[in-house]
């Protein structure tokens, strides 16, 4: 499952990967993304909580590379990620090279307590 919701006030997207994810909820995922960050200005700040993911398939690797080019356009200034499980890491930081031409901050956090203080919460 993936979820996004975010907090206007904070300038706040958060996107949970959660059990099991595959592409078809990733990419419904993005059509409600682009939604929420229509109410973000440009400089927003981005939790990516991987804590309770259990597998990704490979084949969701297109439909994150699509998300992050989205966050890129819409000024997306920093990315927190949580993964407390190396083995879940689908290649994150290669995939940003080529996904983040505008080079956000990007932070990766073990726990949800350590990503709180990076963003301030």
């Amino acid at each position: 499952m993936f979820l996004a919701t975010f907090n206007p006030a904070r300038q706040l997207l958060c996107c949970s990967y959660i059990d099991t994810v595959l592409p078809d909820e990733l990419a419904r995922g993005r059509a409600d993304v682009h939604q929420l960050i229509a109410g973000l200005a440009p400089g927003y700040r981005l939790l990516v909580n991987l804590s309770q993911l259990k597998a990704m398939s490979v084949e969701c690797l297109t439909e994150v590379g699509a998300m992050m080019e989205l966050f890129d356009r819409s000024g997306v200034g920093m990315v927190v990620r949580v993964i407390p499980d190396e083995t879940k890491d689908i290649g994150f930081n290669i995939m940003a090279v080529f996904h983040y031409p505008h080079r956000p901050q990007i932070v990766t956090c073990q726990t949800l307590p350590e990503a709180a203080r990076v963003l301030g919460l």
